[in-house]
């Protein structure tokens, strides 16, 4: 942010200031170039090329399986840094290995409690604190951050509502919601084997 800051300086020395800067938050401060110039931007297909985690998404599922990419093919992901993690604890057995895969979570295991709270994911995490770490990230932008608020397939319309109202009254630029499941085709699916599961929150208004 300070480096795009002092580059729009300069630009604004060269070519001067954006047109509308006079009816501008920045009118009578030091003169840049860009009204915006920063932006936390999508990552959801890169980030796979690139093998890593989704700009600043939690992670969707500890295990996972993408549907209708690569000519329709069904990709199927288990997170290597959780599972060597909990095997480096020593707290890795067959069961909670293949519970992982099967729901994506350790949360109905025997592990323990800070543990799970520790690995919790995007869907058992309370939508308050997605918006919540959506806007500490925004103060650091320009423009709205690229995040979505994934709800469980038990959200409700008030669950929907109320994430929308929080975000307004935290002064979120923007805010993306999905229920789990809400689309008859979705790519991203929790647990690496196809299952029925819609996701599950123990924190959303049933």
């Amino acid at each position: 942010n300070e480096k795009s800051f002092e580059a729009s300086q300069k630009l604004a020395e060269e070519r001067g200031v954006f047109k509308n800067w006079d009816n501008s938050i920045y009118n009578g401060q030091v003169k840049i170039r860009n009204a915006t110039r920063t932006s936390i931007a999508p990552t959801g297909t890169i980030s796979i090329i690139a093998g890593t985690s989704s700009s600043i998404e939690p992670l969707f599922a500890l295990a996972i399986h993408r549907e209708n990419v690569l000519n329709n093919e069904t990709l199927t992901e288990v997170n290597e840094v959780v599972i060597k993690y909990l095997k480096d604890k020593k707290l890795l057995t067959k069961e909670i290995e293949s519970e992982i895969k099967k729901t994506g979570s350790i949360q109905n295991t025997n592990l323990p409690q800070e543990i799970k709270e520790l690995l919790k994911t995007s869907l058992e995490i309370e939508p308050h604190w997605h918006i919540m770490h959506q806007v500490a990230f925004q103060k650091h932008t320009n423009n709205a951050v690229s995040k979505t608020i994934n709800l469980p397939g038990s959200a409700t319309v008030s669950d929907v509502e109320n994430a929308y109202l929080s975000a307004w009254k935290m002064n979120a630029k923007g805010i993306t919601i999905y229920r789990y499941g809400s689309k008859s085709q979705q790519v991203l699916h929790s647990g690496a084997e196809e299952s029925d599961n819609q996701g599950s929150c123990k924190v959303c208004i049933n």
